[in-house]
C-alpha cells in the first residue's frame, strides 16, 4: 500500500488530484484536506468510492488516537434544519460524481469515460490480434509441425502470426506500454501482406487487411467511446474476414 498511487477528488469536483502515495495522503488528512467522504478512485472496481468505504485505507490514513475529553460547546448557527430534507448517502455522492442524477447529468467525470473507452480499446486490440494470428498460423500448420526452419521461413506470414500471439498475451496482462509496437505491427502487416495481395491482384483480402490494420492502429489512439467502438469494429471485422478468407483459400 505504501507505493500505491492514489487519486482523490471531492464529490463536487470535476477533476481528480494525484497521484499521491500513502504518506502524502496521511499528510493531507492531518491538514484537514482529506476526510472519510473524500472520493478515492478504485482501479479494480473502475469507480470512485468514498474513502470511508475502504477500511484498510481509513485505518492507515486516520489511525485511532487517544481521545481527549472536551467540554461540549454550544454552537449557534443561522442555518435552519429542514426536517423534510432527504439525507445524502455515499451512494448519492457517487451517483452525483458519475453524473447519474438529474442535477449532475451534464457534469460526468470525463476521466472515468476515458478510462472505460481505453479499456474497451485494449481488449479490442487483443481480440483483433488473436483473430489475425489464427488466419496467419492455422493455414500453415504443416510447415510449423515439420520443424524445418526452411519451410517456416518460406512462409513469413507465420512469423507475423507469432508476433500477434505475443502482443495479444502481453496486452492481455495489461502492458499498454506496448501500444507503439502495436501501431508498428499494424503498419508492418499492411505493408508486407498488402504488397503480396496487391501483387497477386487479390483486391478483397487487400481491402480487408487495410480495414483491419486501420482499426487496429486507431484502437490505440482514441480514448472516446464512440470512435473506439468504430475502430474496434473495423479491427475485429477486418481481421476476422481476412482470417476466414485465408482459411478457406
Amino acid at each position: 500500500m505504501a507505493t500505491q498511487e492514489i487519486y482523490l477528488r471531492n464529490a463536487t469536483d470535476t477533476e481528480a488530484r494525484g497521484p499521491f502515495n500513502l504518506e502524502q495522503l496521511t499528510s493531507l488528512a492531518d491538514a484537514g484536506q482529506v476526510s472519510a467522504e473524500t472520493l478515492v478512485y478504485d482501479a479494480s472496481a473502475e469507480q470512485w468510492l468514498a474513502l470511508g468505504t475502504n477500511a484498510e485505507l481509513m485505518a492507515a490514513v486516520f489511525p485511532e488516537k487517544r481521545k481527549l475529553a472536551l467540554k461540549a460547546k454550544e454552537i449557534k448557527t443561522l442555518n435552519k434544519t429542514d426536517e423534510n430534507a432527504k439525507a445524502i448517502t455515499v451512494d448519492d455522492m457517487l451517483a452525483a460524481a458519475e453524473g447519474r442524477t438529474d442535477d449532475t447529468a451534464d457534469k460526468r467525470d470525463p476521466e472515468i469515460a476515458m478510462m472505460r473507452a481505453a479499456k474497451v480499446g485494449m481488449w479490442s486490440v487483443v481480440a483483433a490480434l488473436a483473430i489475425s494470428a489464427v488466419g496467419a498460423i492455422l493455414p500453415n500448420t504443416d510447415a510449423i509441425l515439420s520443424g524445418e526452419p526452411g519451410r517456416i521461413f518460406a512462409q513469413p506470414i507465420i512469423l507475423l502470426g507469432v508476433l500477434d500471439v505475443g502482443l495479444a498475451i502481453m496486452l492481455g496482462l495489461g502492458m499498454v506500454s506496448l501500444y507503439p509496437f502495436v501501431r508498428f505491427r499494424a503498419a508492418l502487416g499492411l505493408g508486407f501482406l498488402g504488397f503480396i495481395f496487391f501483387a497477386q491482384g487479390l483486391a478483397l483480402p487487400t481491402t480487408l487487411l487495410a480495414v483491419g490494420a486501420a482499426g487496429l492502429y486507431l484502437c490505440t489512439i482514441f480514448v472516446s467511446m464512440f470512435p473506439v467502438l468504430l475502430s474496434a469494429g473495423a479491427a475485429i471485422g477486418g481481421f476476422g474476414a481476412l482470417s476466414w478468407y485465408l482459411l478457406s483459400h
